[in-house]
């Protein structure tokens, strides 16, 4: 399993700047979205892997602009930068968890989130987005919803999730086992790298 996910990373520099890729070619009319699933026992990879990734671009392709967003250290900003970070602790210590999860839901659900993401990278001044950090952010943020919240604001920026489970073209399940809601399965991002 190992050599495979290593084979699939090997693929990603030169899938990436592709032309599909960057210029949605070959996709109809879909929204350039693309997700690269992996199995999440191999986070500690991914995380290493990203920066020699942007590494890499920087180097070999200094033309493109390239924006990254780590999901939960996005939500723990956002936090901080309207006073809630160290409330959001005082309330977990005080009515626990769940309650907490919740609280945060609403204030990162799709819609909202999507808006916080916009304003702090303009997508349209990035030839490319890449987002890390899902598995940390959830249950407070369920990867189809920001996806689905993001299409009609990415506008022609292609955007590429790493996804600690799977997607099989129709549904993403983190960490290989939760399901998103069935009735609204996500379709509409293609995989990077089968």
């Amino acid at each position: 399993m190992i050599e495979k996910l290593e084979e699939r990373l090997n693929k990603i520099p030169s899938r990436i700047t592709s032309s599909d890729v960057l210029r949605g070619s070959g996709i109809g009319n879909e929204v350039a979205f693309y997700i690269f699933d992996y199995p999440p026992e191999a986070e500690e990879r991914l995380r290493e892997y990203v920066p020699f990734l942007l590494n890499h671009l920087a180097k070999t392709q200094p033309t493109l602009r390239v924006a990254h967003i780590n999901l939960f250290e996005f939500m723990i900003r956002k936090l901080e930068a309207r006073g809630f970070l160290e409330k959001s602790f005082e309330m977990q210590k005080k009515d626990g968890d769940a309650s907490l999860i919740k609280k945060l839901k609403g204030q990162f659900e799709g819609t909202k989130l999507s808006e916080y993401f916009v304003e702090e990278i303009n997508p349209e001044e990035f030839n490319l987005v890449l987002i890390t950090g899902v598995g940390n952010a959830f249950p407070i943020v369920r990867a189809h919803t920001l996806l689905s919240a993001l299409q009609p604001k990415m506008k022609t920026t292609p955007l590429v999730m790493f996804y600690p489970g799977v997607y099989d073209g129709q549904y993403v399940r983190l960490f290989g086992k939760v399901m998103s809601d069935l009735k609204n399965p996500y379709y509409r991002a293609f995989k990077l790298v089968p």
